[in-house]
Formats: C-alpha cells, structure tokens, sequence
C-alpha cells in the first residue's frame, strides 16, 4: 500500500532502497518474509518519501501519506 499510495514502481522503490526488485516484489507477494535489513531499507525510503506507518489500533495498521 505504501508503494501504491506514492505512485511507486518497483524499480524506483529498489533504486530509493537499494533493496533488488525481485526482493522487493517476492516480500509484496508473500513468497519472501524479507531480512531485518531489507524491511529497514525498504521502510526508510518510504518513510522518506512521506509515508508514515500507523500502527494496529483495534482498526488495522496501515499507512498514510504526510501532510504537506
């Protein structure tokens, strides 16, 4: 969803991240649960792009995109 809400390809996540693409696109599609390091890669580019990560609250986690 995080990739989704910034218009994101594949290719521009992994080049933000420097995590590979089929790493990207295996961890996505659930065939891969991802390394510590390539979650932390992947989450701090999208945190720089102005994703923020919301947290389960009795709703669901989920994402949003920063104001402003």
């Amino acid at each position: 969803m995080a990739r989704a809400a910034l218009n994101w390809s594949l290719a521009k996540l992994a080049e933000e991240s420097g995590v590979h693409r089929n790493t990207i696109s295996n961890f996505e599609t659930g065939k891969y649960g991802g390394s510590d390091q390539a979650i932390a890669a992947i989450r701090a580019a999208l945190e720089a792009a102005g994703v923020e990560f919301i947290p389960e609250n009795g709703g669901g986690a989920g994402v949003r995109l920063r104001k402003g």
